[in-house]
Formats: C-alpha cells, structure tokens, sequence
C-alpha cells in the first residue's frame, strides 16, 4: 500500500503505459482519477480498477485543451478532495511523423500539442492542487529519443519529448522547496498496441531491436513499476531526474549477438 491515502491523477489511462500504471497505483492504495481523450477505453479501465477493489473515476480531456484539463484537475479535487501524484503520461506517435525534411506542418503541431503542451497544461492547472494538498509528485512522461537521435526520424516526437525533459527539470527546481518533486520518466521502446501498429513490418521492428540490448521491447508493466516508484514515498530525494527505463539503450554501443 506504498500510495496509501493519496489521490493520482493519469492521463492517457484507457490504455498502454497509462491503464497499467492505474491499475498498479489503484491496487497500491491510491484513488485513481482515469483521464483519457477515449471515454469507452477510460471507463474500461475504471471498470477494472473496480473489480480489482480499488478506487477510480473516469474524466474525459483533450490534453491540449486548456479548458478540459483545468476542469480535469477540478474534478480530481471535486470527487477526491485533494490531489498528492500528477503523472502527465498522454502521448501519441503519428504514423506520418518523419523527417524533417518531410513531415507535414500539422503533424508537428498535434504532436507538440499534445505530448508538450499538453504536460505543460496538465502542470499549469495541477501544481496549485498539488500545493493545496501540501505538495506531491509529478511525473511526466518524456521518452529515451530526448538523449538520442535517430536515422529513423521521427522529428516531431523527438522534440516533444525533449522538451517534456526540460520542462522537467525546470518544474522540478522552480517548486522543490515547496514539497513538489518532478520527474521525467523516459521509456524504451514499449510493447503497446500503438507500437505493434507502427512497428508491424518485422524489418522495421529487428532495425530497432537490434539496439535493445535485452533483445525486446519493455513491457508497460514494467514502465508502470517505474511510475510507481516516482510516485511513492520512496522516492522522495529524487527530484528533477532524467529517469531512464530502457534496457540500457542509452547505454550500449554494441550489443550482445
């Protein structure tokens, strides 16, 4: 019960990454308020944090919107009273998300709006809830590609998450001293139904396995167990991280045969 009496608040909850890591915090004693752009994905997993025993209400939100997170964050406090963990996890990797050179205007913007400006939202509206709980624990979701390039270019992505990495950081300072802690939580290559989607083609799955040094994909259980732990007492010095799950990618330079 490492999340006994707190209140979490997740975004992209209704599935990957997001619905484990309710599920995980749910069942660690928290109240889960699940937020997801998908409201029949978002009330499932409600439904399963439920049957589990746990705690749970479902808020729908665009994150890019500043009107729906705001109401989010008042929801959170409205149905819980209070809010102790913040983890900005929605996110979304765009098939059409390339180069440079080649990706559209508009998938850039999308893709800032919702991966950038859409944890500087959920931070704008949640810190002062945050701070009337007496401080708590923000967790953003950033990703490896923000200490890495890549010939597979996925420009777009890249940089959303590099600028999840230092708003971070910047967060992280700015309100330490006010029982805050921020951290960006930075996955490998995660084995989700959006990645199987875009990695389908076994080429283009090995030209990125063959970089992993366990050989696969993490699992989103195992980046939910890292949430968890950001998200509980026990780490409660760690402040301002680039906090790597990535099976030693940004470590490797030639893996095992």
């Amino acid at each position: 019960m490492r999340l006994a009496n707190k209140v979490a608040l997740i975004t992209g909850a209704g599935s990957g990454i997001g619905r484990d890591s309710a599920l995980l915090f749910a069942q660690e004693g928290a109240r889960v308020v699940v937020s997801d752009i998908n409201p029949t994905a978002g009330e499932a997993t409600v439904t399963l944090i439920a049957q589990a025993g746990g705690q749970a209400t479902f808020v729908a939100a665009d994150v890019a919107k500043a009107v729906e997170v705001q109401a989010m964050v008042a929801a959170a406090e409205s149905t819980y009273g209070a809010l102790h963990i913040l983890f900005n996890n929605a996110g979304i990797f765009h098939a059409a998300d390339g180069s440079v050179v080649d990706t559209e205007e508009a998938i850039w913007d999308l893709t800032m709006n919702i991966n950038l400006k859409g944890v500087f939202l959920g931070c704008k509206y949640g810190i002062p809830a945050l701070l009337r709980a007496g401080g708590g624990s923000i967790i953003n979701t950033a990703s490896f590609v923000a200490l890495l390039g890549a010939a597979t270019s996925q420009s777009a992505y890249t940089a959303s998450k590099g600028g999840v990495l230092s708003l971070t950081r910047e967060i992280a300072v700015e309100f330490a001293r006010q029982n805050i802690r921020a951290n960006a939580l930075c996955p490998g290559p995660v084995e989700t139904p959006l990645l199987a989607e875009l990695l389908s083609d076994p080429a283009r799955r090995q030209r990125r396995l063959v970089h992993i040094p366990p050989g696969r994909f993490a699992q989103s259980q195992e980046i939910a167990n890292a949430a968890l732990f950001l998200a509980s007492d026990e780490s409660s010095f760690v402040n301002g991280s680039t906090f790597l799950v990535d099976g030693g990618i940004t470590a490797a330079y030639v893996t095992p045969e």
